[in-house]
């Protein structure tokens, strides 16, 4: 769906994005990440045929894209992080979408917006001016606002930042179930936790330049060296843990009050092993926690740096890239 090869963008000598080769493919949730400034901002912009690259080709669909193909534009829907209050506030919902619709070009547009306004529970509020939105309900129909014109790739840029845990929950549920009818979702986030949940596959940039681009599964396999299982026990015997550290597959093992803490290896799961090991000693697991390395961690040891630890640099503000020679591109 979309592939970059050698993608370059530079502000004077700054490069803000180095030899970038991306690879989205048909249908999956692809999860964008980096530091703030890693060049995720001015990628996402090159895709959407906003900033020219100063190098490198961007292909969607399989053919060369560049900010002159409209008809690869039309396939695009895009959810910035800025919500659409501002300019629009003294708008209805209703009237904003049929504003979109009406330069979208789509027929039957009523029963377009009424369908996707029930999906994410906004129909009764149709009429509502958007001054009156919470932060949730902008998100949504910012959403609904990208939809509309039914595009293959629907692009979100940090789509769940700043919402409590309900409308987290259902602008997931909302792109999972796009994704299930079988469109591609690219999404770029801090909220690794969230990411970790739905992407099928994730790409992490640091400096502009690609770090890693793997499935789910296999770049928390890859960085994880041991996995961590607590076992919580009406009473730990003081031998227990040396006895633990006996058997092949227990790298370490120890305690914390109540709780055996022991260090597996990753190969494969040993609950099973562990609790027979116990039951032979009459020893009863009143609880078994399996803990995997998080997404969150592999990040941190890929980039060394925390998520939302600033970085100085022409990607943090892109208007002032822009107002120094980027202006005629746009």
């Amino acid at each position: 769906m979309i592939q970059t090869r050698n993608l370059t963008k530079k502000f004077g000598n700054f490069t803000a994005v180095d030899s970038l080769e991306l690879n989205i493919r048909s249908g999956e949730i692809y999860g964008f990440l980096g530091p703030n400034g890693a060049g995720k901002t001015t990628t996402i912009l090159m895709l959407l045929g906003i900033l020219r690259p100063t190098s490198g080709d961007i292909y969607l669909f399989g053919e060369k894209f560049s900010s002159r193909r409209l008809d690869l534009k039309q396939k695009l829907g895009v959810v910035p992080e800025k919500h659409p209050a501002g300019m629009w506030k003294w708008m209805t919902a209703g009237e904003y979408l049929v504003l979109f619709a009406d330069l979208y070009g789509i027929k039957k547009s009523d029963i377009r917006i009424k369908h996707l306004l029930q999906k994410v529970d906004l129909l009764e509020v149709k009429n509502k001016r958007m001054k009156d939105f919470s932060r949730g309900m902008l998100q949504k129909l910012s959403i609904v606002r990208a939809l509309l014109p039914d595009p293959d790739i629907l692009f979100l840029d940090e789509p769940i930042a700043g919402l409590d845990p309900i409308g987290i929950k259902q602008v997931r549920d909302f792109i999972l179930s796009e994704n299930r009818e079988g469109r591609t979702v690219f999404i770029s986030s801090h909220l690794l936790s969230e990411m970790e949940k739905i992407c099928h596959r994730v790409a992490i940039i640091s400096d502009g330049t690609l770090r890693a681009e793997e499935t789910m599964d296999t770049l928390l396999s890859k960085f994880s060296r041991e996995k961590e299982v607590q076992v919580d026990l009406e009473e730990i015997p003081d031998n227990l843990c040396s006895k633990l550290k006996e058997l092949d597959f227990i790298i370490d093992a120890s305690r914390q009050a109540n709780t055996l803490v022991l260090k597996i290896p990753p190969d494969r799961d040993y609950r099973k092993d562990i609790s027979r090991f116990l039951i032979q000693r009459e020893l009863i697991p009143l609880r078994l926690y399996e803990k995997s390395i998080s997404l969150e961690e592999v990040f941190t040891m890929i980039t060394g740096q925390d998520t939302e630890k600033p970085i100085d640099s022409p990607e943090n503000n892109i208007e002032t890239s822009i107002d120094s020679g980027e202006k005629n591109e746009l």
